[in-house]
């Protein structure tokens, strides 16, 4: 199935049943890692908010949510500077901090963040990210921990990803074609 954005042309890549599975299972795993602790989950604005809404409804431990706003992207590039545009609203020190990002492509706005929260003690710092293009990475960030899927160096939309500020209410995710 094809779909247009804006002037761009994209195709299925990953269907939301299967975004669901994965975000289960990853659940899973952040309850039986974090069992007895109080993480604070801090959700990357804006391309975050529908990937950490799905993920902590499955959340059955004690938890926070925080979000931050950074950003690098003017339509399919990154514009390589990173902005500030919300920054934290709450102490992270000795706190269990787990970062939920839609995407890790170059790393450059992840480890910006990694910078930003350090600076404030934590307990311990886990990045959960929906996709990594490994392939993209310019940065080695030891930190990513729980990973959706693995995608090709490929533009995607789609489940809270935008292009030029559309198609982040599509339930499945596309990759230009």
């Amino acid at each position: 199935m094809k779909i247009e954005i804006d002037d761009k042309q994209f195709e299925l890549l990953l269907e939301y049943e299967q975004i669901k599975k994965r975000i289960r299972l990853i659940a899973i795993q952040l309850n039986v890692d974090f069992e007895n602790r109080i993480p604070v989950f801090i959700g990357v604005l804006n391309g975050s908010f529908i990937f950490l809404a799905d993920l902590i409804k499955e959340i059955h431990i004690s938890s926070e949510v925080s979000f931050v706003k950074v950003s690098s992207y003017e339509g399919e590039k990154s514009k390589g500077k990173i902005k500030k545009e919300i920054g934290l609203q709450m102490s992270l020190k000795d706190r269990d901090v787990i970062i939920v990002e839609d995407i890790v492509d170059s790393g450059k706005t992840l480890e910006y963040l990694l910078e930003m929260i350090n600076k404030e003690n934590p307990a311990s710092v886990n990045v959960c990210t929906l996709l990594l293009k490994p392939k993209s990475l310019k940065i080695q960030i030891d930190e990513i921990t729980y990973v959706g899927f693995e995608i090709p160096d490929e533009f995607v939309v789609g489940y809270g990803l935008d292009y030029n500020g559309l198609g982040r209410n599509l339930r499945d995710i596309y990759r230009a074609v």
